[in-house]
């Protein structure tokens, strides 16, 4: 099913703050009770291809092409991914504080994910995610 996706980002680092937005269209679809959102995003490195999984009690990030990495979120739960970069695969770990989802049988949703991020054990930042999604307008 195509559906709108709008994915904003903050992060906190040592007092400094962000935010990254994203609106784009991709697909979703629905498969042993769990949702998933697959997009493609443009970079200055080239296509990146991203697959989340939207859970009941965690969610997962997959992403491939120019950009290679596999983060899981659990609340409570320090779990370990991976980064591909040009120096080699490095281990990243999210400490997640918090995690939501909702979604409804129309194929509207929104998650929040709230996360520490550790790139080879060190603190990178406290990430917040909101990810909301929509179906397509039929037009």
């Amino acid at each position: 099913m195509p559906v709108k996706i709008r994915v904003k980002t903050d992060v906190a680092h040592e007092g400094e703050k962000e935010t990254f937005e994203l609106s784009l269209f991709g697909r979703l679809f629905k498969k042993d009770g769990s949702t998933f959102l697959k997009y493609d995003e443009v970079q200055e490195e080239g296509v990146v291809h991203t697959i989340v999984k939207l859970a009941k009690e965690n969610a997962l990030i997959l992403r491939s092409g120019a950009l290679k990495m596999r983060m899981v979120f659990e609340q409570g739960q320090q779990l370990n991914g991976s980064y591909e970069s040009q120096y080699g695969t490095l281990l990243v770990t999210t400490d997640t504080t918090s995690f939501e989802h909702d979604t409804n049988d129309a194929g509207t949703g929104h998650a929040q994910l709230t996360y520490r991020l550790l790139m080879q054990g060190d603190p990178v930042g406290t990430y917040t995610m909101n990810i909301q999604y929509e179906l397509e307008e039929q037009l």
